[in-house]
């Protein structure tokens, strides 16, 4: 479970690094946004590299990785939707559900 909560802490991080300037820093120089963007990504790093290295023992490489793709895309829609004002749509879901199916066949045994 920390593992998750770890993730998810470090893609909320990840997704303001990545996308958070292109609501209130449009104006500004892309430097600045470069900027500010890596500024934001060390507090990621921080929590990813603390994420993978109690996950790795627990989950297997492939197994680490799907989850943090999951993770990463569902931080996205709610920052999506609330912070950016997107619409999701129904596109989006279907492709919510080959993810699951995509955990699924990870963890199966």
């Amino acid at each position: 479970m920390r593992t998750v909560l770890l993730l998810v802490l470090s893609n909320i991080f990840m997704t303001f690094a990545w996308y958070g300037h292109l609501k209130h820093q449009r104006d500004s120089p892309l430097w600045a946004a470069i900027l500010a963007s890596w500024g934001i990504a060390f507090f990621e790093y921080c929590l990813m590299v603390p994420a993978n290295r109690i996950g790795y023992g627990r989950f297997s490489l492939p197994q680490l990785k799907v989850i943090q793709e999951v993770v990463t895309l569902l931080v996205f829609a709610v920052f999506a939707v609330a912070w950016m004002r997107e619409r999701l749509n129904l596109n989006h879901l279907w492709a919510g559900l080959c993810l699951v199916g995509a955990v699924f066949f990870t963890f199966r045994r």
